[in-house]
């Protein structure tokens, strides 16, 4: 009933520990021997308390998961020392013959034993012989598919075996071991010996960027909140209908704290049920895991295993919220023997400690400005502080919403439209509801709006320009050649290469003085050599004239000479003959003079930002066969209109040696750190708006099912199916666009204290934000979309039957 003021509260009495237990028990047996109304109340509330559950064991497993997967990545790391050992039994050389393929990174090594007992690599039972390979389960899959047709090009081995599950980080990693010939390691070069695997204690490592702890900060608080959110919510799910069962307890003498015991009972039944559906699950979850790669991460389902103290806080934690967001929630309402008292004009909510949780917030983040710059300490400390202060103020704008709605729906009239009419009244009986249902996405938007102009910010600091030019060149790689006649070969390779359209193709060596040094006996000073034709030269000297034949020489800055080493001048003689450790040898001279007619011109940033001195000369004014092992650099202009131009490159860098890397040119790079933590939030986001979406198609079905036999009553009545879905349409709108109003607000004024908490200016993403409330609304409208037909079953004379 309505209309009237609630009875006064009777006096609490002191209440023993059984009688509690008891009543708790009590409302536990109801939630199962209910009837079929308790049924669904007890599984709608467990499936809500799941979902969310599900997520912060996934969530609490992050930690272990990583951990796990760095220490596999340790112990088959097989890095190179300052002195390599000396070749012996118990040593290996290595090369690293990383590739990608189509935007995969994939991982490979050749090696070439030593001796009799070399160390293998985890995840093999013996070393490869020459022409023989490991590989790992997700490449022979992709080399045995469609797909990777074109990637078998590249390794011209057998495959004798599959890496174990010891020798991956993930179970997608794409992972090969090649043995080659000690022969073909002397013709690539970049080798190196190690005589044991895996890295300890390396070094201490370094300390993270204030910057990206920040962002690793307010991305898990972002991304968790909504779902502790969400968890209170799904604890009042079938809130009324309790209500009128309770009313019947109060009937049969229950005193009122022993309903709201009760109450609890029942939701603490549902919500241990939930902690049982979400670790169901989450078992579930581990299943398929190894099956999802986010970018290019990847676990085993082993890794997935939460951690025992967050995992021991969630089992107490989850319970513990539901029984006390139940007696919250009875606070405001008088059950009595003949029915539940609701106020017709409720107390209007109070604004003043809904004020006061932001305003606490940036209280706590306020002093931070400027503390998460380089070189800024106290870590831990402002760690903590900053975490307190953005859940606070994302908190705060939850608690807003329902004060909002509530003092913009009261204003609304008994105009309009049938629809709009009903929602509008809906809303003035119960905006609490209405509001419940949106705080999850509200939060979940604001957050990621503050996020997103951290992230934007942090991400402009952290990139740091190459000084490369991916307008003048796109690819670039370097083959190691013996003579000039190989670099011919190597570049005509290239130009052949399907999808390349254009090359700039040098040939690099060293020349000598004819004389020791003054600072260094034991050598003589030496200078570059660059062999190329006038229009490859012209890229990286500015060159005005040049004709086949002409020699140039660029001077270095002044301080690049040491006293008197300067020896390349027009006229002068240089030596051309190093010996099998590329020192300069003095006794077995090869001459070639510098021509009178060499111009001295200014040197030009070549297309991947490298600065040349030397001598630079024309095919026609020295030939190429001269140099001792000299090294080709190709930089090919790509056709855009050829689909895999980089892989046809990539394979025939192959075909001259497995430890080329094709680089792929780009003007910015960023650090390591910030792209594990993109990848991190990226999946990390994923799964929060998955959970958001389902936890927010559960809400509207609960209430639906709430107002089953009120629906039924209005079609009984004649009213329109498509009336009654307007209405639940509006119904949902206004909060809805409330609640993004709200967290525009809120996320704008979190996001100016982070920015200026890791002191860059203000810079508001307009795009970010237009793409961030559009995906919001979508999310809302999905939802309101696959909440339809269940509203059309309810819509019929048989939801008028009760038990």
């Amino acid at each position: 009933m309505s209309g009237q003021d609630a009875p006064a509260q009777e006096p609490r009495a002191r209440i023993s520990v059984a009688r509690w237990a008891a009543d708790l028990a009590m409302g536990a047996r109801f939630a199962v021997t209910g009837g079929r109304e308790s049924w669904a109340r007890t599984i709608m509330t467990a499936v809500g308390v799941g979902l969310g559950v599900v997520l912060l064991l996934v969530a609490s497993s992050a930690p272990t998961a990583y951990d796990l997967r760095g220490e596999r990545s340790d112990r088959r790391a097989a890095l190179g020392f300052e002195v390599d050992p000396k070749p012996g039994p118990d040593t290996i050389r290595l090369g690293q013959a990383n590739t990608t393929y189509r935007d995969q990174d994939i991982e490979g090594l050749v090696m070439a034993p030593d001796g009799d007992s070399p160390p293998k690599p985890p995840g093999i039972s013996h070393l490869p012989d020459p022409g023989q390979m490991w590989i790992s389960p997700a490449l022979k899959k992709l080399l045995d598919s469609d797909e990777g047709k074109l990637l078998r090009d590249r390794f011209p081995y057998r495959t004798i075996g599959t890496i174990s599950h010891d020798g991956l980080s993930g179970p997608n990693d794409l992972r090969y071991y090649a043995g080659i010939t000690h022969k073909a390691f002397d013709q690539a070069g970049g080798d190196y010996r190690i005589d044991r695997w895996g890295t300890k204690n390396v070094g201490k490592p370094q300390p993270l960027n204030p910057a990206l702890l920040l962002l690793i900060i307010v991305g898990c608080v972002v991304l968790l909140l909504p779902v502790l959110i969400f968890i209170a919510t799904a604890a009042r799910f079938g809130g009324e209908r309790r209500d009128r069962r309770l009313a019947a307890l109060r009937l049969v003498g229950a005193d009122i704290h022993m309903t709201r015991r009760i109450a609890a009972g029942e939701s603490l039944f549902g919500s241990l049920l939930g902690l049982a559906v979400g670790t169901g699950l989450f078992l579930l979850v581990r299943v398929f895991i190894e099956g999802i790669v986010v970018w290019d991460i990847s676990f085993f389902a082993s890794d997935i295993v939460p951690s025992a103290p967050l995992a021991l806080t969630i089992a107490v934690a989850v319970p513990a919220s539901a029984v006390m967001v139940t007696l919250l929630a009875l606070r405001g309402i008088a059950i009595e023997p003949l029915g539940v008292v609701r106020n017709a004009r409720p107390k209007r909510r109070r604004l003043w400690w809904r004020l006061l949780l932001p305003l606490l917030g940036m209280a706590l983040l306020l002093p931070l400005a400027g503390g998460f710059q380089a070189g800024s300490g106290g870590g831990d400390t402002k760690a903590y502080q900053a975490a307190a202060g953005a859940v606070l103020l994302l908190v705060g704008v939850t608690a807003l919403l329902p004060w909002i709605v509530e003092a913009v729906v009261e204003r609304f009239g008994g105009k309009g439209s049938v629809p709009w009419q009903l929602a509008t009244r809906r809303l003035q009986l119960s905006s609490g509801t209405a509001s419940r249902a949106v705080s999850g996405i509200t939060v979940a938007v604001a957050g990621a709006l503050a996020l997103q102009m951290l992230f934007a910010s942090v991400e402009a600091q952290d990139s740091q320009s190459t000084g490369q030019d991916p307008t003048r060149a796109q690819l670039m790689a370097t083959v190691p050649v013996s003579t000039g006649s190989e670099a011919r070969d190597a570049f005509e390779r290239y130009r052949a290469t399907k999808g390349v359209r254009d090359m700039l193709g040098v040939t690099e060596g060293y020349v000598s003085a004819l004389r020791h040094s003054k600072d260094d006996p034991s050598t003589a000073p030496e200078e570059a050599l660059t062999v190329a034709d006038c229009p490859s030269l012209r890229e990286v000297a500015r060159i005005t004239s040049c004709k086949n034949g002409d020699v140039f020489l660029v001077d270095a800055p002044p301080d690049y000479y040491e006293a008197g080493d300067k020896f390349a001048k027009p006229g002068a003689q240089v030596n051309l003959a190093f010996d099998d450790e590329s020192m300069p040898d003095l006794r077995h001279k090869k001459l070639w003079t510098i021509p009178h007619s060499a111009k001295v011109v200014k040197s030009r940033h070549d297309p991947i930002g490298s600065e040349r001195t030397g001598i630079f000369a024309t095919p026609g004014a020295f030939d190429v066969a001269k140099l001792a092992k000299p090294n080709a650099v190709a930089m090919m202009r790509m056709d855009p209109k050829v689909p895999d131009a980089t892989e046809y490159v990539r394979n025939t860098s192959a075909v001259f040696s497995p430890t080329i890397d094709v680089m792929r040119l780009s003007s910015t790079s960023q650090s390591d750190e910030f792209t594990v933590i993109r990848k991190a939030l990226f999946i990390g986001a994923t799964a929060t708006l998955l959970l958001i979406g389902a936890s927010m198609i559960v809400t509207t079905l609960e209430q639906l099912r709430e107002r089953k036999r009120l629906l039924s009553v209005l079609v009984a009545f004649g009213t329109r199916r498509t009336t009654l879905s307007w209405s639940v349409l509006w119904q949902t709108a206004v909060p809805v666009v409330l609640g993004l109003a709200l967290s525009i607000a809120g996320g704008l004024a979190l996001g100016v204290l982070l920015l200026k908490m890791v002191g860059q200016p203000l810079a508001v993403d307009w795009a970010g934000l237009g793409t961030m409330t559009g995906i919001g609304g979508g999310v809302i409208l999905l939802v309101t979309l696959v909440s339809l037909p269940p509203l059309w079953r309810m819509m019929r004379p048989e939801g008028l039957r009760t038990e």
